[in-house]
């Protein structure tokens, strides 16, 4: 088959992919974003982007209609269920009562800008910003090879066509084929099930802007409102002792809205999960994460070839820092790659991996120790990691408070 050969080529046409290639069309230079399913991925559920991944949406200059789809979230409303066996006769109303009175509830101001963005409309937007020709679909990378005659890279795809790239960035996710090239270990898996989906609400809903993280000692409920009328639900499960895991989106709704009843949770939460749209509902059984020791020291770039966002530093939704810290990578790839001097694309390269590795370890750090208190049974575990929470500024949210810098 005849062979083509490109400047910059990115594996991969999710959130970070197509930010990545934004990034560089807003600084004048060309890519190829090269993305194996057929049409834009734009399902999923919505992605919470904090007040570091808006400062890089306004650089990429979309950050102004995206601010239209979604309302501010104000405050985190935490609360911290009681076990309790003795609820399970009383009528609901009765339940409710007792349920209020017996919970450790308090809220946490969010002074910076979060709200939570459909991924549809994130996805769609930037790629309407992108010069027509830039992401080739199904496209899909099997293997890379190291081009010994120009220091690039050779990408073999599925259906034995060869494309040459002078530089090569994987943001193909956690499972990456460019990290795969790298030598990156495999990401860890936590094993749980994850229930996402919308629920909509005509005459709009009364949740206002506050964001419900509701634990218990074997579940998390998460409410996060992103427009008057649509809500998001996130429910985290530990997978049943039978070891049994099903992907029937329908199945799982049934057995969550059974679980939660069972724990009495309130009832507008119960609703909620009820009247999802069935349309919208996603469940996975692992949560995948790079764990931060390898993100301090793993191997992210081989002369012109590196990585980005999932497959650099995939972590668990526990801060809500995944897409944001993705959006970051993109900016600093592409300065970076703006100021090659005469081509020299590894020292570029270089340049971002350095820049960048601080920043996604302590985030990954954060993420990883924020998982662990949530699955602790030890008291000691759990003062263990609260103390390290404190230490990194978690209830401050530093995290989110990062700046990237401009373009």
């Amino acid at each position: 088959m005849e062979e083509e050969a490109h400047g910059i080529i990115i594996v991969g046409g999710g959130i970070v992919g197509l930010a990545t290639a934004l990034a560089l069309h807003r600084k004048g230079i060309a890519s190829l974003v090269l993305e194996k399913s057929e049409t834009l991925r734009a399902d999923g559920v919505a992605i919470g982007v904090h007040a570091n991944g808006w400062r890089v949406l306004e650089q990429l200059g979309v950050a102004a209609e995206l601010r239209e789809t979604a309302n501010l979230i104000t405050a985190y409303h935490d609360v911290w269920q009681q076990r309790n066996n003795k609820t399970s006769q009383l009528p609901i109303r009765l339940v409710q009562q007792v349920w209020q009175r017996r919970n450790k509830t308090s809220q946490l101001p969010i002074r910076k800008e979060l709200r939570n963005l459909k991924r549809k409309d994130l996805i769609e937007t930037m790629a309407k910003n992108l010069p027509s020709g830039a992401i080739r679909f199904g496209c899909h990378v099997v293997a890379i090879h190291q081009d010994h005659g120009t220091h690039g890279a050779i990408l073999t795809t599925v259906d034995g066509c060869t494309i040459k790239a002078k530089v090569l960035i994987g943001c193909d996710g956690a499972n990456s084929v460019v990290a795969k090239y790298l030598g990156l270990s495999a990401p860890k898996t936590i094993h749980r099930t994850v229930f996402r989906g919308f629920t909509r609400y005509p005459h709009g809903h009364p949740f206002s802007t506050e964001f419900l993280r509701l634990k218990g000692d074997e579940f998390f409920v998460g409410r996060i409102p992103i427009t008057h009328n649509l809500v998001q639900s996130l429910v985290i499960t530990p997978i049943p002792p039978t070891g049994r895991i099903t992907k029937d989106v329908i199945a799982t709704k049934d057995s969550v809205v059974e679980k939660l009843r069972a724990e009495d949770c309130p009832s507008d939460v119960i609703e909620m999960l009820r009247n999802s749209d069935p349309e919208t509902l996603n469940v996975v059984n692992n949560i995948w994460y790079r764990p931060p020791w390898q993100v301090a020291f793993g191997t992210f770039h081989k002369g012109v070839v590196t990585v980005a966002g999932d497959a650099m530093h995939v972590m668990g939704p526990f801060i809500g820092q995944g897409g944001s810290s993705g959006l970051e990578d993109a900016v600093v790839l592409a300065r970076s790659l703006s100021r090659a001097a005469a081509g020299d694309y590894s020292v570029a390269i270089e340049e971002y991996v350095r820049e960048r590795r601080p920043r996604v370890a302590l985030v990954s750090l954060e993420s990883f120790v924020f998982g662990m208190l949530g699955s602790a049974k030890s008291l000691v575990t759990k003062l263990a990691c609260i103390v390290f929470l404190a230490l990194l500024g978690n209830r401050s949210f530093r995290h989110a408070n990062y700046d990237c810098g401009r373009l």
